[in-house]
């Protein structure tokens, strides 16, 4: 299985060519719960401190102002400590 890739502060044409800005916003409060990825997930964190725990895999912590891809056929725990607000894209 890939792995989660976190890109740091990706630059502003980076994420216009991405269209980030069109992207649907999804928010969670501070809560931990399990999740299964059916499809490739790119986000880009406005809001938020995360740990994500792969099965079998290291913890990857990622927040505000991070691009991150995660990938299809993981199953996962999502550890929110800072209340998210993200856009993502599917797929």
């Amino acid at each position: 299985m890939r792995d989660i890739i976190v890109k740091a502060n990706p630059s502003e044409a980076e994420l216009r060519g991405l269209g980030v800005s069109n992207w649907p916003i999804w928010t969670k409060e501070v809560s931990k719960f399990p999740w299964h990825y059916d499809e490739d997930e790119t986000c880009y964190l406005l809001e938020g401190d995360v740990t994500v725990t792969p099965e079998g895999r290291e913890p990857v912590r990622f927040g505000k102002g991070d691009l991150v891809t995660l990938p299809k056929g993981m199953s996962c725990v999502w550890d929110i400590r800072k209340a998210v607000r993200k856009h993502y894209r599917l797929g």
